[in-house]
């Protein structure tokens, strides 16, 4: 199947408060971690949660602006586009489109 032929499902995360400006959450679906972060604008993105360098939970880790540092090692990311910003990370965060709708946090995913 092609990337294209891929359905997209809309799952629900949280409610669109659950997070505060600045801040992160841990979301588990299907066997896999992902973080939702919530900007100083109050817009919402999501990443895989894992950190690329140890595989440590980024919902652990510190906000700032549109970076999450990871906690182990301090390695940050930009949130919005999942770029490495330098040692110890050098491979980028996967990233995913992001809904508020009815006051809720959604997440596509394809299938």
């Amino acid at each position: 199947m092609t990337e294209s032929a891929l359905i997209t499902q809309w799952i629900d995360v949280c409610a669109a408060d659950d997070i505060d400006e600045e801040d992160v959450l841990r979301f588990d679906h299907a066997g896999h971690i992902y973080a939702v972060y919530r900007s100083p604008q109050s817009t919402y993105f999501a990443t895989d949660g894992l950190c690329t360098h140890e595989k440590i939970s980024l919902a652990d880790g510190l906000v700032m602006d549109y970076v999450i540092e990871c906690p182990k090692h301090n390695g940050r990311f930009d949130y919005r586009d999942g770029k490495a910003l330098g040692a110890p990370v050098c491979v980028n965060l996967k990233t995913y489109p992001v809904e508020v709708k009815d006051g809720r946090v959604r997440l596509a995913l394809a299938s």
